[in-house]
């Protein structure tokens, strides 16, 4: 019969604590939650602002929003899509939006026949229209996947929009506008992308309201 090695028990208040792998050593939750505060201190919320006003007027007058990224953006760009085509907090009418990382049948077709590097570049230029909204995340900038479908979509006509770490960085040269999270850690740029979707969707659904009530 086989036997599995149980877990250590949780250490109770007093005992020894348990060694933290070595890729956390050195830096403490103290650390990640100052790394955030000092990030959050700097995020740009007018450029979210005024991106939310622009996403209205794209999606509000029959445009498509696309949104796309690798492993943890890839989750985040999920996550803008179905605020918008769902609802962020008040009710109001869907709108277009697609997550192109969501597509598991298309993205292992095209990585098969076209390569890693066109898995996104190729859906923008099937999905995407002139004057619709590309929103890329990329932590480094430099995911080649990320930075050819910019390159795609600002050459049919489409506004790229960047959420990115620090700049310059090639996805940034890529954007017609970028915010850019100036920090090494990489949770902590995932952390105020998130924090900066709901932004996003705010200011979305404000300019959505502003426009459909009656003045």
């Amino acid at each position: 019969m086989t036997r599995f090695a149980s877990r250590p028990p949780f250490p109770r208040d007093g005992a020894a604590s348990v060694a933290a792998p070595p890729a956390a050593r050195g830096f403490t939750a103290r650390d990640h939650v100052d790394a955030l505060s000092s990030a959050l201190a700097d995020l740009d919320v007018a450029r979210l602002e005024r991106w939310g006003v622009r996403l209205a007027a794209v999606l509000g007058g029959g445009g498509r929003l696309l949104a796309l990224g690798n492993g943890g953006s890839a989750a985040q760009a999920q996550h803008l899509t179905a605020e918008l085509v769902g609802r962020y907090r008040d009710d109001r009418p869907p709108f277009s939006a697609l997550a192109l990382c969501s597509e598991g049948p298309a993205l292992t077709a095209i990585g098969n026949d076209y390569g890693a590097e066109q898995v996104f570049a190729r859906q923008v230029a099937g999905h995407g229209r002139p004057g619709d909204v590309v929103i890329a995340l990329s932590t480094s900038g430099a995911s080649p996947n990320v930075i050819a479908a910019a390159e795609v979509a600002r050459e049919g006509g489409m506004t790229v929009l960047g959420l990115t770490g620090p700049s310059p960085n090639p996805l940034f040269d890529r954007c017609d506008d970028a915010l850019c999270v100036d920090s090494p850690h990489t949770p902590t740029i995932q952390e105020i992308h998130l924090i900066a979707i709901h932004l996003l969707c705010a200011a979305f659904d404000a300019a959505v309201m502003k426009a459909v009530l009656p003045r």
